[in-house]
């Protein structure tokens, strides 16, 4: 089973916990088994015979054995709650830990709202079934067959009822159990379902309202709300039959006792004090399995849950370090790729095709085409966040797929498409990228980045804060603040994916002429759509269907390339190409 596996190797640093836990259990367990013998005596040989002292004496006994079993308890439900609050974190900081490995691929392949909620609502019911199970599947099997034992010792006649009671018992549980575990995972992907519209409508909210589709994601939400809920009320009626069910049993299993029990009393072949004692085992034997029930109505989500949590952590990442990584001895920030071709996953057709060509070291190497042509393919291969397919890249003189993947990272700063910020503080964000750099460096970053002026105006400066995403602050000061960040790395080369698009002409300029000189030797790598924006480049790609049409300057390129010239054309005018 899937969660046993789960459970038992997240377990394994909580087994010195355990045994202590299941010694105070045993030690409630035995006392809740002794105290109805007890009763009985008091019954037989202090009540019957109205000894007063034998009743003090004995009840004494009684007081300070239901003190130790209190005390247990608490103690027991202590340390339950730390191995199952600790399991639940383990479980949770590896699956974080696999998914902060996993891919685009991989990600694509759970969806973002399924991964929180794997890591999340699943692991809480794992947390919650765990508890429960410590706590209440140790006490259940010593108390029942304890009590079925004691049983027996104080009436053997009646103890034929049990075989009746139990197996009653025990096949509308299996019942149960079968009809409602499919519904439980249904009911967890219904959750992914609603996590999913409700985070689209979120982070959508501006363009839901600005094309008025108020009513339309109502709907959807509704969809996904009603299927959630029509599935939980399914589960809910299924056990809501069970514990009247298990109550019927379990009272008609009393009236059984009483009444053939008094039967053997009123004959004189059984002490009232025993049935009293035997009436509380049969009870306590019952409960025990109701508290069996109580858990196994939890089983079938938390089996659901680690199974779903399972598949997270049995996830190979598509991309992963290699077995004996090969040491950048030159950190020059060459990059290089050779007959490179990239398809994603169950495409028709590759989306970058046989793409050679040499980023240098101290060099601004742009890459412009259509919308389509493969511009933020390539750029993302570099730092392997996509493998090639074909071909090979590499970067410092090293395969990248011979690199640890820490090591490539280290090695570049990467301003992405979607400019994201972090909650906390324009120094916080910045220093993201370099935890030790000074407040000298951040601003000079800042300059760089055309960036420090609305810094300055700002509440605070470096310590003004920043909303999650960045939400306070323009899209174009967003950019530049990720530019900023990337500059404060000093990596050996940059990756800029269209991240100069919400920046004005003018500022575009001036940022393009401090990275020039600020950057020193590395390599510099931007992606862009406007020509205005790469036209001093010293080398110019050119991509058309994810092939290269064409390199050079701009102005060998308005000469050479008719791909190169159209776009020109079409943004600068007729007179930009003479």
């Amino acid at each position: 089973m899937v969660l046993t596996r789960l459970l038992r190797r997240f377990l394994r640093p909580y087994l010195r916990l355990i045994t202590v836990l299941v010694v105070l259990l045993v030690a409630q367990t035995a006392g809740n088994l002794y105290l109805p013998n007890l009763n009985g005596d008091i019954i037989n040989n202090g009540v019957v015979t109205g000894h007063l002292s034998y009743i003090v004496h004995t009840g004494e006994w009684m007081l300070l054995l239901t003190l130790l079993i209190g005390l247990c308890s608490v103690a027991g439900i202590y340390w339950a709650s730390r191995v199952a609050m600790g399991a639940g974190a383990d479980i949770r900081a590896d699956v974080f830990e696999r998914v902060q490995a996993f891919s685009s691929r991989d990600m694509n392949g759970f969806g973002t709202a399924s991964l929180i909620t794997r890591n999340t609502n699943d692991v809480q019911q794992i947390q919650i079934f765990l508890q429960m199970a410590l706590t209440m599947m140790v006490i259940a099997p010593i108390m029942c067959f304890g009590g079925i034992a004691m049983a027996l010792h104080e009436g053997a006649q009646l103890s034929t009822l049990l075989l009746v009671a139990m197996p009653v018992m025990g096949v509308f549980v299996s019942v149960i159990m079968v009809r409602v575990i499919p519904r439980f995972r249904s009911m967890q992907s219904k959750i992914d379902r609603l996590n999913q519209v409700l985070r689209e409508q979120i982070t959508g909210v501006r363009v839901i309202r600005a094309f008025v589709r108020n009513d339309f994601e109502g709907e959807r939400f509704t969809d996904a709300n009603g299927a959630l809920t029509s599935t939980a009320l399914s589960v809910n009626r299924t056990f809501a039959v069970m514990l009247p069910a298990m109550m019927i049993i379990l009272n008609l299993s009393s009236v059984a006792v009483v009444w053939f029990g008094g039967r053997l009393v009123s004959e004189g072949s059984m002490p009232i004090g025993n049935l009293t004692a035997f009436l509380t085992y049969i009870m306590q034997i019952l409960l025990s399995v109701m508290m069996a029930v109580m858990v196994a109505i939890l089983l079938p989500r938390a089996a659901a849950s680690a199974e779903r949590v399972n598949q997270v952590l049995n996830t190979l990442p598509a991309i992963s370090n290699p077995l004996d990584p090969e040491p950048i001895v030159v950190r020059d920030g060459e990059i290089r790729l050779e007959g490179v071709s990239f398809s994603y996953p169950g495409s028709q057709r590759a989306v970058l095709d046989g793409i050679s060509l040499t980023l240098s070291p101290g060099t601004t190497s742009a890459i412009i085409g259509g919308t389509g042509s493969g511009k933020t393919t390539l750029v993302n291969l570099i730092p392997r966040f996509f493998e090639a397919t074909h071909g090979r890249v590499v970067v410092n003189g090293v395969d990248v797929r011979q690199q640890r993947l820490e090591d490539l990272w280290g090695s570049l700063g990467i301003v992405p498409q979607s400019a994201y910020l972090f909650s906390g503080t324009v120094a916080s964000n910045l220093r993201f990228a370099r935890e030790d750099a000074t407040d000298e460096e951040l601003w000079r970053a800042l300059e760089i980045a055309q960036a420090s002026d609305f810094v300055l105006a700002m509440p605070g400066g470096l310590e003004a804060p920043i909303d999650q995403g960045g939400t306070n602050v323009s899209g174009g000061q967003r950019q530049r603040l990720c530019i900023a960040r990337a500059l404060v790395k000093r990596a050996d080369a940059y990756l800029f994916d269209d991240c100069f698009s919400a920046l004005d002409a003018a500022t575009d300029a001036r940022l393009r002429r401090a990275l020039a000189t600020g950057v020193g030797a590395a390599a510099v790598v931007i992606v862009a759509q406007r020509v205005s924006t790469i036209i001093d480049a010293d080398q110019i790609i050119v991509l058309d269907e994810g092939r290269i049409v064409g390199t050079g300057t701009h102005s060998q390129l308005v000469a050479t390339s008719t791909t190169y010239r159209e776009i020109v054309v079409s943004q600068l005018g007729e007179a930009a190409t003479k």
